[in-house]
């Protein structure tokens, strides 16, 4: 049901706005709680989100591993619990990880729609693990770029993604080869300290920036941060959550949400950096979107 990733973005869009909206908005959502498993060296998140407007009720728990040694096993595992928000039953429970990698790409998808250059022409992807595929999917789908280009940490794994998505795609055999001159960046990594530098990146170029989920991993260094524009999903979250802002000290310019119900400008011109880190309300949002189309279906 969540095939096509760009099903979601509607949905997605009006989530953001009414998230940004505050109470207003109708979504009740805390920052994530995160349990450090220290012997094992993993983290278990607690998501929860109410969605007035869609009459949702979720919670996604999530464990990651970043560097397992065992790399058969996911470093992000999740499952979505859905309530029946009248009377507190479960109704469902879904495989949380297609829908982190296929709603966190959408919304991606929708920072870049508002924030790339207009003639963007060179996607960049750093990183080649599952948030790898669903953002080329959703991004390939949506947009029309002439080359794709990727990096990863092992060369193995870009060229074995290279060879199983659907078009061309460059190998790069740096983070620098990749990104120079590329105008809509991807950083998908399980990076700790930076792999993206401001002086590589073109001006006016736009970049998602989805990994580095702790206070202390970065993806982007100083310069980057501090010479962008940059738009968060969440603000509380990016301040809580995000080592890119808080150790950078960049400041927010604004929310998606906000973009999305017109009271901050987008600013395509500038240089842009959207850093995610991931909403419950998406979740909730895409988890009553495969339950929907399940329900009909049946």
């Amino acid at each position: 049901h969540l095939h096509r990733a760009s099903l979601l973005l509607p949905a997605l869009e009006a989530a953001l706005a009414n998230f940004s909206a505050g109470a207003a908005g109708g979504v009740v959502q805390p920052v994530r709680t995160v349990l450090p498993v220290p012997r094992h060296g993993g983290y278990l998140g607690v998501m929860p989100a109410y969605s007035a407007a869609d009459d949702a009720l979720t919670t996604k728990l999530v464990t990651f591993y970043e560097h397992l040694k065992d790399s058969s096993v996911p470093s992000h595992q999740a499952t979505v619990l859905l309530f029946d928000p009248s009377n507190g039953t479960l109704k469902a429970v879904l495989d949380g990880s297609v829908i982190t990698a296929k709603r966190t790409a959408a919304v991606s998808a929708i920072a870049t729609k508002l924030l790339m250059p207009p003639f963007a022409e060179v996607l960049c992807i750093l990183g080649a693990g599952v948030q790898a595929y669903s953002h080329y999917d959703i991004f390939t789908e949506l947009f029309t770029f002439k080359e794709v280009r990727i990096w990863n940490r092992t060369e193995e794994k870009a060229l074995k993604f290279a060879s199983s998505v659907g078009g061309p795609v460059r190998v790069c055999s740096s983070a620098q080869e990749a990104v120079t001159g590329a105008d809509v960046i991807v950083t998908v990594t399980m990076a700790t300290t930076p792999i993206l530098f401001g002086d590589w990146v073109k001006p006016g170029a736009h970049i998602n920036a989805v990994g580095a989920s702790r206070p202390d991993w970065r993806e982007l260094d100083d310069e980057l941060m501090k010479n962008s524009v940059l738009f968060v999903d969440s603000r509380d979250a990016a301040l809580t959550e995000s080592g890119d802002v808080i150790l950078s000290g960049a400041e927010i310019f604004a929310e998606l949400g906000e973009v999305l119900k017109g009271t901050k400008p987008a600013l395509p011109e500038k240089t842009t950096v959207f850093k995610s880190l991931g909403m419950a309300v998406e979740d909730t949002v895409a988890a009553k979107f495969v339950y929907d189309a399940w329900s009909a279906g049946n």
